[in-house]
């Protein structure tokens, strides 16, 4: 049993080695019948979470979820990024008078961006495609799994990549959340909420007129409209800080490589009552903490592991899975 476990995993591993890298590249939008939005067909449990994403497409365009070397999420500790002024990216986003349409997409909700946002960074120019949200935080703030993270998502006439992360964290009767008693690991307390350069720790408007809006689009493949959006506070609130940047991927499927990653080093904040009505909605929708960039991809190494226990477990005459 075990050589026939071994070899079966072998041929697994060969085949996902043997698959070539694509471009970075996002899925364009779909829409459902009869207007509706189109729903993903990936999750984050069970045999459609992250652990399956590269085997459901058939044309692996979802190959490097499980062999690309350089996937997001991470930790995001001192190594592994570069801190860059605020300064460094040139960041226009108009406000939306009309709102704007909010989605309800089956694995995330997510803002549709109207025309007129741009970024530039290091002489390139991207343009907001969408903004959407994850529950817990996909990145780790040095360890620690901050509420909710918010990507910004940017394309480049080259189709580039470039996404801005935002950690949301809750506020309760209007302060920053206290942290959590002490608990064994880091990992599982709340961060100490820092105060933000803009000296601001109430919740922000534009996340609470957004989320106002969570009730109407409470089941996947539904969308509604947003009321009007201020988007400076949005901006103000990233160049009043700084950003952590990294090259990585898409945290979703095709989990593409090559994206321009920019996590801020700022805040942004939700009352209690909307934090519990997002998550309602969303549930979970966090993919893994990924290896650091240029190491063995995760699921890769975890493969290897295993691989080299039960060949280790033949050579000792141990029957595996009996």
């Amino acid at each position: 049993m075990a050589r026939f476990t071994s070899a079966l995993l072998l041929a697994s591993a060969t085949q996902v080695l043997s698959l070539c890298s694509h471009n970075t590249f996002l899925h364009p939008r779909a829409e459902g019948e009869n207007g509706t939005v189109a729903v993903k067909n990936f999750g984050y449990t069970g045999s459609i979470g992250p652990l399956f994403w590269a085997t459901l497409d058939p044309g692996r365009v979802n190959e490097r979820c499980a062999s690309g070397n350089r996937q997001s999420p991470i930790d995001m500790v001192p190594e592994v990024f570069t801190l860059r002024p605020a300064s460094d990216l040139d960041i226009v986003v108009p406000d939306f008078p009309e709102g704007t349409e909010f989605e309800n997409l089956g694995t995330t909700i997510e803002i549709i961006a109207k025309p007129g946002g741009t970024l530039k960074v290091d002489g390139k120019t991207f343009e907001l495609q969408q903004a959407h949200f994850h529950l817990p935080s996909e990145h780790l703030d040095a360890g620690v799994s901050r509420a909710m993270e918010m990507h910004a998502v940017w394309q480049s006439a080259e189709q580039e990549i470039a996404v801005i992360g935002t950690y949301i964290d809750v506020v309760v009767d209007g302060a920053a959340a206290a942290p959590a008693v002490t608990a064994p690991s880091a990992r599982f307390r709340r961060r100490q909420a820092a105060a933000p350069v803009n000296g601001s720790t109430s919740a922000t408007t534009l996340l609470e007129t957004v989320f106002s809006k969570v009730g109407d689009i409470t089941q996947p493949g539904t969308k509604t409209e947003t009321p009007p959006l201020v988007l400076s506070e949005l901006v103000d609130l990233w160049k009043a800080g700084s950003f952590q940047a990294y090259s990585g991927s898409l945290t979703t499927p095709p989990c593409s490589e090559g994206v321009n990653w920019f996590v801020s080093t700022q805040t942004l904040r939700i009352q209690a009552s909307t934090f519990e009505k997002v998550r309602n909605v969303i549930g979970f929708n966090s993919r893994m903490t990924q290896n650091a960039p240029g190491q063995l991809n995760l699921q890769m190494a975890a493969l290897a592991t295993v691989m080299a226990d039960l060949s280790q477990a033949a050579v000792n005459g141990v029957t595996v899975g009996k």
